[in-house]
């Protein structure tokens, strides 16, 4: 049977943890929500917005020796680790090799871990009606144990999970109902997010330079049309090479038209591009004036500018 690929259910925001024994808590990995496609013959690997990323795991498909099953769908997060912690930018350097060469040699320099949380298919039978209690009860039994990959933990005091991941400077915990259904390409309260730091994807709509080197960015969204300015950021995980390279991508960009709709306040010595280059930032909240408070670019990525919508704020 092929399989089509699937949007996968979504959490909610939530600013407090649910304590019923209805509910479990696990930790919200920082790194690229993964389904993995068995049809019994071959193994496909597909992010969230149905992107094959096959090719650049290979350690994940002989799927006969992490799974039981003749066939599945399984969900999960791929998480790489800076140091003793989950690191986005470290998963993305997996994310964006196309050469074969490159991939072998990052499987040793960057090595991954898929943080499995739930199956939505199994043996050709579809699970997405049954609870989150009997599919984590299935997922316990087909999932053998492997170097790459485990099944993530559910704690049952989701309050005191979430001190702990802000002792650690972990991103969150996600709070799941065990008697909820999986809703393909849904979103709503059955799971739902407390996030220590927020993130979203943002467009590159300006820089600031120093000796010649870009050292931050002015940021935006889109809303409706508009390009909106919704901060600057020059801290982060960008090593010294990234912002060089960043230095020499952005020049063919340049414009003298400020691409933001609203007036930037970082506008001073500001060099406008046009909004095409996306990162990742996080930061702790919004100010009065809408922009971010303390924001910190944790990767450059693919994602399509137009995606980087204000919408990322109700989520």
């Amino acid at each position: 049977m092929k399989l089509n690929p699937i949007i996968p259910f979504e959490p909610i925001s939530t600013e407090s943890v649910p304590t019923s024994s209805d509910w479990v808590t696990q930790i919200k990995w920082d790194g690229v929500r993964m389904l993995t496609y068995f049809d019994g013959h071959e193994v496909r690997l597909m992010n969230r917005k149905q992107n094959d990323r096959t090719n650049q795991y290979p350690e994940l498909l002989e799927i006969q020796k992490y799974c039981s099953a003749t066939s599945c769908i399984i969900d999960g997060e791929i998480i790489a680790f800076d140091q003793k912690r989950p690191a986005f930018h470290e998963v993305m350097k997996r994310e964006s090799l196309r050469n074969r060469q490159s991939i072998e040699l990052a499987v040793s320099r960057t090595p991954i871990t898929y943080m499995i949380f739930d199956i939505i298919m199994y043996n050709d039978i579809w699970l997405v009606d049954k609870p989150l209690f009997d599919r984590q009860k299935i997922l316990e039994e087909v999932i053998i144990p492997y170097p790459n990959l485990q099944i993530t933990q559910n704690f049952t005091d989701g309050n005191k999970l979430f001190e702990v991941m802000k002792e650690h400077s972990m991103e969150g915990v996600i709070s799941k109902d065990l008697r909820g259904t999986y809703l393909i390409g849904g979103k709503d309260k059955r799971w739902q997010k407390k996030k220590i730091f927020r993130d979203l994807f943002a467009v590159i709509g300006g820089v600031t330079m120093r000796n010649g080197i870009v050292n931050a960015l002015l940021l935006g969204l889109f809303d409706n049309g508009k390009f909106v300015y919704i901060g600057h950021a020059g801290t982060g995980k960008l090593s010294n090479e990234d912002w060089r390279n960043l230095t020499e991508l952005i020049r063919p960009m340049i414009t003298v038209d400020r691409p933001f709709a609203n007036e930037p306040a970082r506008e001073k010595d500001a060099i406008w591009i046009k909004p095409e280059y996306t990162v990742k930032v996080q930061f702790l909240e919004w100010t009065s004036n809408g922009t971010m408070r303390h924001p910190s670019i944790q990767s450059l990525v693919g994602v399509q500018a137009k995606e980087c919508t204000i919408q990322q704020i109700e989520n």
